[in-house]
């Protein structure tokens, strides 16, 4: 009996897995394939790679928070099953609405459902959880916004690089061993740029394994069904899966469908956010990549629309005129690889202050808002859609 459900255990554990692969591989390396950088099959191997190496060091200690440390009392592999499912149906609900929703938040949530309904729950270690919550969108906003405001234009002008025909690189033969150079028309700053746009995917998926893979098997460690390392083989590898399949569509939508975005404006948005999930989750803490991303976005833009005025003028009661379609506004020179074409590198970075309020485009630019607001209230829906129903069984259902 105890086989049977522990098979059950693992296939609802890769089920959440492989739901969280299809999604975060679009997020990670959605701008890489839809510039033409990397196909969708290296995109799936990289981030099953850098899913596991993120997994392998820092996800454990989220491991260990999930499946230990947010309720006392001990999990059987019964409460794993139900815990798994409800992060799994929640994320299916997302799925199915069309939602980018927290896999970490999701998780905690069913999780904290289950010490609700036992008396159980840690509250100091959920205060602590909630806290980095509530600070690290607020931490993603204003380093963004200070990008945004003062080196944004610059970054515009530096990454502007143009996409030429044939090979990015070949690989000279006439020796015993092939030694890689340049392609017959690719420029060592086309070079250095495509560089830069997998850097960063992979840099996102190592943040994605790290913060995680721990919400597709995080009960099993608990429960001691599954040891720590054959648990983080599992969830990446689920999660691998994913990105080898579902993840093909996700990859389309993030790279081709998503335009109105600059692809700098998304890998500062990437940057930032992978690096605030990055140092939380050394710090044990499950993050959630998607709020946090979100309000990068809008720090972002913000700070890119602050430039119109200056600190003096604002204090003399001229506020700028805020817009997160503020990051639209170089579009006529953006910055991509794989573009048509690239900026002026000679270009000049306007003072702040010096730009009109006519230059920055309306929010509607870049993201429309009903949509928006959609967007983030089922983020917040699906978690507690999973705390509710995971209360709900724990509290009536003999487990």
């Amino acid at each position: 009996m105890v086989s049977v459900l522990l098979g059950a255990g693992l296939l609802v554990a890769v089920f959440v897995g492989f739901n969280i692969g299809g999604s975060s591989t679009g997020v990670a390396f959605g701008p890489a394939v839809g510039s033409n950088t990397v196909s969708k099959v290296t995109a799936a191997g990289l981030m099953s790679v850098f899913v596991l190496l993120g997994g392998w060091t820092f996800g454990r200690r989220v491991v260990d928070r999930l499946g230990r440390d947010i309720v006392t009392t001990p999990f059987t592999v019964e409460v794993s099953i139900g815990i798994l499912f409800f992060i799994g149906f929640a994320l299916f609900l997302s799925n199915v609405a069309g939602v980018p929703a927290s896999t970490s938040m999701t998780a905690v949530g069913a999780i904290a459902g289950l010490g609700l309904a036992k008396g159980t729950l840690n509250w100091a270690s959920m205060g602590q959880i909630v806290t980095w919550w509530l600070v690290s969108p607020i931490l993603a906003f204003w380093v963004s916004a200070v990008i945004g405001r003062y080196y944004y234009p610059r970054l515009v002008e530096w990454f502007a690089v143009t996409q030429t025909e044939g090979s990015l690189i070949t690989f000279d033969r006439s020796g015993a061993v092939p030694v890689p150079e340049l392609g017959p028309n690719t420029t060592q700053r086309e070079f250095a740029g495509t560089l830069l746009v997998v850097g960063i995917g992979c840099y996102m998926a190592f943040s994605a394994g790290a913060s995680n893979v721990a919400n597709a098997v995080a009960p099993l460690v608990g429960s001691g069904s599954l040891g720590m390392n054959e648990a983080i083989l599992l969830g990446a590898g689920a999660i691998g899966l994913g990105a080898f399949t579902i993840a093909r569509r996700t990859m389309d939508t993030v790279g081709n469908d998503l335009t109105d975005l600059p692809l700098l404006a998304a890998l500062v948005v990437a940057t930032v956010s992978s690096t605030i999930v990055t140092v939380l989750s050394a710090l044990s803490v499950p993050a959630s990549f998607v709020i946090i991303a979100t309000m990068s976005i809008v720090g972002l833009g913000w700070g890119r629309a602050t430039r119109t005025v200056t600190i003096s003028d604002a204090r003399q009661g001229d506020p700028p005129a805020v817009s997160v379609g503020a990051l639209a506004a170089e579009s006529g020179d953006a910055p991509t690889v794989g573009g048509a074409s690239g900026g002026d590198e000679t270009a000049n970075t306007p003072p702040i202050g010096s730009e009109e309020r006519e230059e920055i485009p309306d929010a509607e630019d870049l993201f429309e808002p009903a949509t928006t607001a959609r967007v983030i209230f089922l983020q917040n829906v699906v978690p507690a859609i999973a705390t509710v129903a995971s209360f709900l069984l724990f509290r009536f259902a003999p487990l």
